[in-house]
């Protein structure tokens, strides 16, 4: 699905645009689909520009066995981010300063969708247990049954749920709540800045196979729609990867 918005006046460079959207792949911070940490369950990006700036936002929801709940990551990309960090939450100025300086074009922010923790087993807490309670931001949800999950595509690799496979229940039946609200996805983005564009589904460099961002049609797009501001020029026949589907290694680690 795509989602076109409002315009607003060009002043962008789509080689720079490129260029930092391949910095921050080659710091590890535009995401990585199949990241053997995490499992994938839900994404989506969306640009951001105003006259002087502009800005690309990832949503990706999913689990990672090391962190133990499910999350929400806010990847940031933008040539001027906002609400950065700030020197009191390092430990000296050469901490905070390295923090800027390793991440001069990009800001990451976690939310946690899902509030409690009583579905988890505890025996074993990469399962769920047969009955409980989900609390999905304001909603409060029954624990699936194990034979439903089929029905969501979602073929069990074991006798029980894993909680991956319950996120990916979740973002099948509610992807709305799953992913951001709109203050989430602004998180690093400037007040005056405009959201002119919103994908659902796009096609995904595989990163881990040296695949760049500036490599793919779709990234060469979206940064030439952030400088020229016609989004209403996308067209692609590349076919969508982004679906957790697509990148089977993810949380193989």
């Amino acid at each position: 699905m795509l989602k076109i918005f409002q315009k607003c006046k060009s002043n962008q460079n789509t080689k720079v645009i490129l260029s930092i959207l391949d910095q921050s792949a080659e710091s590890f911070v535009f995401p990585m689909l199949d990241n053997g940490y995490s499992y994938l369950c839900a994404s989506r990006l969306s640009l951001f520009r105003s006259d002087e700036h502009w800005a690309i936002v990832f949503e990706i929801f999913g689990f990672s066995p090391r962190a133990g709940h499910p999350d929400l990551s806010i990847i940031t990309i933008s040539n001027k981010l906002h609400d950065r960090n700030k020197p009191s939450d390092y430990v000296s100025e050469g901490a905070y300063n390295n923090y800027l300086k390793k991440s001069p074009y990009w800001d990451v922010r976690t939310f946690w969708p899902i509030s409690n923790e009583d579905w988890i087993d505890e025996e074993d807490p990469e399962f769920i247990i047969d009955k409980g309670e989900i609390i999905l931001r304001d909603k409060s949800l029954e624990v699936p049954l194990a034979h439903t999950f089929e029905s969501k595509d979602i073929f069990l690799k074991g006798k029980h749920p894993a909680i991956f496979e319950l996120c990916r229940y979740l973002a099948h039946d509610y992807r709305e709540t799953v992913l951001a609200t709109e203050a989430e996805r602004r998180t690093n983005i400037l007040p005056e800045m405009s959201e002119v564009m919103q994908l659902d589904e796009w096609y995904h460099p595989d990163l881990a196979n040296g695949q760049l961002p500036s490599q793919t049609n779709t990234f060469q797009q979206l940064a030439n729609i952030l400088e020229s501001n016609s989004s209403e020029t996308y067209f692609t026949n590349v076919a969508a990867n982004n679906h957790w589907t697509n990148w089977p290694e993810g949380g193989s680690s």
